[in-house]
């Protein structure tokens, strides 16, 4: 017989809450609870990128906290089992990857449970587990960093992937916690079609896909949901939004290097239309990347067609998550860092897919894909949920 159990997954690179901490954690976790009582899910896969932000060395005790006054909060007493994996073992450099994945299980859901990868199958999930550190050796956890040569330009990084395998009502899932690479510069990011950086991300995704899909015995229906870092096509959006300019290219001093471009109207004000560094992407018309929530760029939104065969998404309906103002009074402004591009995800194998159980039904949510906080601060990435009914099998 076929039953449905409500599952929320939402995925957040949670960064600048440790940076700064204060009113945008409070109105973080304030959308986060909101959203649950809007929703009401059995399960509740939350994924975390960037734990401790910048400075983990410093704001590590930070996150515990934040972790913390989630699973003891009193908007989380209906759910009587928890499963908590934070890997903050930053002394391991060739093994840290700042993820942390937490999983609710209210208490009206019964048949659920979960793989343990060295004994290979699955056992019942009782009370509260919690792990914290290098998740070595935990057997309910796969967690990896990408090799390095996946980017040798780059002195370190934390990206990688954390997966946890589940049986709900005897339907089994895989959930990826993913990680991947960001663009160093917009300068190289505007060099070519597809950019360097968005081959590197395509490598680490395609590496994590073959990995879920030739381990841990037979391969199931998966959902990644993390900080991609997608961007969009720099090359061809630079190039349609500076028609009718004139532009400047300003090299350092004593050399070939360039140092920022400038694109000015060609009237006698001419005024800066956009200006690109490094880390500078300062678009005069900035609520083009709002406006109809951003659907006019999604043109540009190429890096998920690579993966047409084995990769599903759900219609974006919301404006890039990425990169928010960190600014309180400023919620729904962009940063004129880098370009505002959907980074955050949620993706999913074609039979993951067809276990999202669609109503017509007259009050009946269905299928939500959406960002939590559109009109409140939550720090640089707006968090992305995907709200649905899994069809699962009651015997």
């Amino acid at each position: 017989m076929e039953t449905h159990t409500d599952v929320l997954l939402i995925t957040a690179n949670v960064g600048s809450l440790f940076d700064n901490v204060g009113e945008i954690q409070s109105g973080w976790l304030q959308e986060f609870y909101a959203t649950i009582q809007r929703h009401k899910p059995q399960f509740i896969a939350l994924h975390f990128q960037e734990v401790g932000g910048k400075d983990y060395m410093l704001n590590m005790g930070h996150a515990e906290n934040f972790f913390r006054s989630i699973e003891s909060s009193g908007e989380m007493k209906t759910y009587d089992r928890t499963c908590i994996y934070v890997d903050n073992q930053f002394k391991a450099e060739d093994r840290f990857t700042a993820l942390g994945s937490m999983y609710f299980i209210h208490t009206s859901l019964k048949d659920v449970y979960q793989y343990d990868f060295a004994v290979k199958d699955f056992k019942a999930v009782s009370g509260q587990s919690k792990f914290v550190g290098s998740l070595d050796g935990v057997a309910t956890v796969e967690k990896e960093k990408f090799p390095k040569n996946f980017w040798p330009d780059f002195k370190w990084s934390r990206k990688g992937f954390m997966r946890t395998r589940w049986l709900i009502h005897n339907q089994g899932l895989d959930l990826v916690n993913v990680h991947l690479f960001h663009d160093a510069s917009n300068l190289i990011a505007c060099n070519s079609s597809p950019s360097v950086y968005s081959d590197n991300r395509r490598t680490a995704l395609r590496y994590v896909i073959d990995r879920i899909s030739h381990s841990a015995g037979s391969t199931l229906p998966f959902f990644l949901f993390g900080d991609f870092n997608f961007r969009l096509d720099a090359l061809s959006l630079v190039q349609d939004l500076s028609t009718a300019t004139d532009v400047q290219t300003v090299t350092k001093d004593g050399s070939n290097e360039v140092e920022k471009i400038i694109w000015e109207e060609k009237d006698n004000d001419h005024k800066v239309v956009l200006h690109i560094e490094t880390k500078l992407f300062d678009y005069l018309h900035q609520s083009v990347f709002r406006q109809d929530n951003g659907q006019a760029l999604l043109k540009y939104d190429k890096e998920v067609a690579a993966f047409h065969d084995v990769i599903r998404e759900e219609e974006i309906i919301f404006p890039p998550s990425y990169p928010y103002s960190e600014d309180y009074s400023e919620p729904t402004q962009y940063m004129t860092t880098r370009c505002p591009a959907w980074c955050d995800r949620v993706l999913l194998s074609p039979a993951a897919q067809r276990l999202l159980h669609r109503s017509d039904d007259e009050g009946d949510m269905g299928v939500v894909y959406n960002t939590l906080g559109p009109n409140i601060c939550m720090g640089d990435h707006k968090p992305v949920f995907l709200f649905f009914s899994l069809k699962t099998n009651c015997f």
